[in-house]
């Protein structure tokens, strides 16, 4: 069964509608006795970075989090607070994966924030066990996280390479978002719920 964050920062309607579509459980985790219940975690995220991991605190929740040894999925924003710092606010995250989160460049010609469909070449990982190389996702942010071998298990291209996929033991993170990405992004989903 899966637990959702509920920190007041994620689009959780289209994440539990994803769920209920696939059959599988999940509940909110409102507070650090709700973890037990669940063998899976999810931490949704839309919106700035720096704000969410201000509002993460301010649930007390943090620590549980870094200190769960079940598979956790951060999707989207909640995939940047995985990493170390965001150029979004300037602000200090969960450093779970020792990565950056970075701001498109500006100068570039590319349209900020990559919103829409974007091909994903997932490397052999068991959360995108099926799904094909270029594989269409759904993105939307302005932010992205810094590509690192060690960690990227999925790698998309917005005027230059960077982290679809990032995992670090039982943490992974997506920046796309799986509850929006029709067949994949359900197989993805789904592919979670198994590890």
């Amino acid at each position: 069964m899966i637990g959702i964050v509920n920190y007041g920062a994620g689009n959780i309607f289209s994440l539990t509608s994803a769920l209920q579509r696939l059959n599988i459980q999940y509940g909110m985790i409102n507070e650090k006795a709700d973890f037990d219940q669940y063998s899976h975690i999810i931490i949704p995220g839309v919106g700035h970075a720096g704000a969410a991991m201000k509002k993460l605190e301010d649930t007390g929740l943090v620590e549980a989090i870094k200190a769960q040894t079940k598979p956790v999925l951060g999707i989207c924003v909640g995939m940047q607070l995985l990493t170390e710092h965001s150029e979004e606010g300037d602000a200090k995250l969960m450093n779970i994966i020792p990565v950056k989160t970075r701001l498109f460049d500006k100068a570039g010609q590319i349209k900020i924030p990559h919103m829409g469909w974007n091909n994903v070449s997932p490397k052999n990982n068991n959360l995108f066990e099926g799904v094909e190389d270029q594989a269409q996702f759904y993105f939307v942010h302005s932010y992205f996280i810094e590509y690192n071998p060690t960690f990227d298990i999925a790698t998309a291209e917005y005027g230059a390479p960077f982290s679809a996929g990032i995992q670090k033991d039982n943490f992974y993170g997506v920046q796309f978002h799986p509850e929006k990405s029709g067949v994949a992004g359900e197989l993805v989903l789904k592919n979670f719920s198994k590890i």
